[in-house]
């Protein structure tokens, strides 16, 4: 008998219950995974709190590591005994084992752990789309990263320094700031007690910078227009404080002709071809060492309610997992 996470309601960490779940044969499309490794990302709250709609009853999480069990018809890209990763819907990934569709898996390299797997797949493919697609970065510019010493922040940190890009980072405590130092962020502000705007102004002699890429939404989203260079672009790729304020669009004007996005992970990935470029550059990174994925917080999938309330309270650094 597998186990799995539900929810009969959105609500807080409370409203998931560990389950005992039967678990079918793949149908056509399908295979029948049994997981290694679990991921704790903080996207995994927005569906139990409500933020993104889904409907009831559900399971939780949308990454993981772990073994192809069978193959359903029509499956070619993957056998039996496979290794592989994932992320990306349907939610169901806080489970034991799966039946789920077979498109979103990737190849996992012998090289590269499940547990690395399930901590890195989402918050590293959110890194490669971020520095790889959404701005032509160049070595030598330099950009502000809000949460620099969380999951996505310190994969996006070792990669930027590959790149040759300046990160100035930011940071809610002095524990955090060490972490994101020590992960290759060249400049870090301690939000609580500085000026964002005005350090990021000060380290770019009055300029600016031109992308910021900012993952906290509503509590960092002026700082973040304000320190942006003219003609400069806000990457809004997460909302960890709440969602961004209405868009004015005069005061993208006034402060410089600024623009705006909201991406989301699965426009990057949903074509096949792009999807395993930019895997393959994440594992490649990875699998020799170039960027190395912390594993800061281990839990049992039992245990996913108070993994959920440890995220939320915001003392998590760099990658969580579920461990199998």
């Amino acid at each position: 008998m597998a186990n799995a996470v539900r929810c009969y309601e959105t609500g807080g960490p409370e409203v998931m219950r560990w389950e005992a779940v039967e678990v079918g044969e793949p149908g056509p499309g399908q295979v029948r995974v049994r997981h290694e490794a679990v991921g704790l990302n903080f996207a995994d709250t927005y569906f139990r709190s409500g933020l993104y709609p889904v409907e009831l009853p559900a399971g939780m999480g949308v990454a993981a590591a772990g073994v192809v069990e069978a193959v359903g018809p029509g499956v070619t890209h993957v056998r039996e005994g496979d290794r592989v990763t994932y992320t990306g819907s349907p939610l169901g990934a806080y489970s034991t084992e799966r039946v789920m569709p077979a498109a979103p898996l990737i190849a996992l390299p012998d090289a590269i752990a499940f547990d690395t797997a399930a901590a890195m797949t989402m918050r590293g493919l959110t890194a490669a789309y971020l520095l790889r697609r959404i701005h032509p970065l160049k070595p030598g510019d330099t950009v502000l990263l809000h949460a620099a010493a969380g999951g996505v922040g310190l994969i996006f940190t070792q990669w930027a320094k590959l790149l040759g890009i300046t990160v100035i980072g930011t940071v809610s405590t002095e524990e955090k700031a060490e972490v994101a130092r020590a992960h290759g962020c060249d400049h870090v502000v301690v939000y609580p007690r500085e000026d964002v705007a005005g350090r990021v102004r000060e380290l770019t002699g009055g300029a600016g910078v031109p992308v910021v890429f900012d993952s906290i939404g509503r509590s960092t989203f002026s700082a973040s227009l304000d320190s942006l260079a003219r003609r400069g672009l806000l990457v809004c790729f997460g909302t960890a404080s709440g969602l961004v304020p209405p868009i004015d669009a005069m005061q993208l004007a006034v402060k410089g002709s600024l623009f705006v996005t909201r991406p989301a992970l699965a426009d990057y990935i949903a074509d096949p071809a792009e999807r395993a470029e930019l895997a393959g550059e994440l594992f490649d990174h990875v699998g020799s060492g170039r960027i190395k994925i912390g594993i800061n917080q281990r839990y049992a999938l039992a245990d996913a309610v108070r993994a959920h309330r440890d995220l939320e309270a915001g003392g998590s650094i760099g990658s969580s997992v579920f461990s199998l």
